[in-house]
């Protein structure tokens, strides 16, 4: 879920793709977000999209340090009527539309933990490695109408390494329904204390290990965050997405000396083939 390079890649990519998007026929998505993937084509049945992004962002929770990654992308999806269920990776999930306005969704997925060389400069050396865990996602969006304009946005996000609450405002640009346009949001993220000193604390072994201080966080308020979703199609089987994520941390989390950022960020840019 990294720099001021995502605004000018904002500002880029709409005008890559104007032309070819008007050639697009406008087949209705389950939801109209660039934020979810759609395949249906606004059909029933099976659907199918792989693909590849690129991803600049920060190693870890707190780093300092960025770099490249490359990520699949795409689903396997199966649409009835106003219910898609889907395969994304490790994720397997349901997405619901209730009353053209409710946007109910429940996913099983993973968290990927944290490695001691996920930093390249020693700088999680002696905290260990904390194991990857099953997560639970929850999630409602509520559109204030039918075209999803705009909407509100509630998500919880329990882990065996902790829990996450996610609370937020978004709103869609482009007239399109088949999920191209663009959109953005605004959240407000809080987390328990099991999460917090998971990414964030360092005990007693860790601290005689690391030379870091010893420190435990109590839940509460995280960061705010906001978040920047592009799609468009380049034909009728290829698709171009992009995003920009920036997540400003509370003071607690900066205190942490396993923070050596007061922020987390994110640039992607992608590709996705629709059979």
């Amino acid at each position: 879920m990294k720099k001021v390079t995502g605004l000018a890649l904002a500002l880029f990519i709409p005008a890559l793709c104007f032309q070819t998007a008007l050639a697009q026929e406008d087949k209705a998505a389950l939801v109209p977000l660039p934020s979810l993937d759609d395949f249906s084509r606004g059909e029933d049945g099976w659907s199918f999209g792989l693909g590849l992004g690129v991803e600049y962002e920060s190693a870890y929770e707190g780093s300092d340090e960025f770099g490249f990654e490359a990520q699949p992308a795409g689903a396997v999806q199966w649409r009835s009527g106003d219910n898609i269920f889907y395969f994304a990776g490790e994720a397997l999930g349901w997405r619901g539309l209730r009353d053209d306005k409710w946007l109910l969704e429940a996913t099983l997925g993973f968290d990927e933990g944290r490695e001691e060389s996920d930093s390249d400069e020693g700088h999680l050396d002696g905290l260990g490695t904390t194991d990857e865990g099953v997560e639970l996602v929850l999630q409602a969006r509520r559109a204030f109408d039918a075209d999803w304009r705009y909407w509100l946005d509630g998500r919880v996000v329990a882990g065996e390494n902790g829990s996450l609450g996610i609370f937020g405002v978004g709103r869609r640009f482009g007239e399109r329904t088949d999920g191209s346009g663009s959109e953005f949001s605004v959240v407000a993220v809080f987390h328990d204390s099991d999460l917090a000193n998971e990414q964030f604390g360092v005990n007693s072994m860790q601290a005689a290990a690391s030379g870091l201080d010893e420190t435990y966080l109590s839940g509460g308020f995280r960061s705010i965050g906001a978040h920047y979703n592009y799609r468009n199609y380049i034909n009728d089987n290829w698709q171009i997405f992009g995003e920009v994520l920036y997540e400003r941390y509370s003071s607690d989390i900066t205190d942490s000396p396993v923070a050596r950022n007061d922020y987390e960020a994110e640039v992607g840019i992608g590709f996705i083939y629709v059979f």
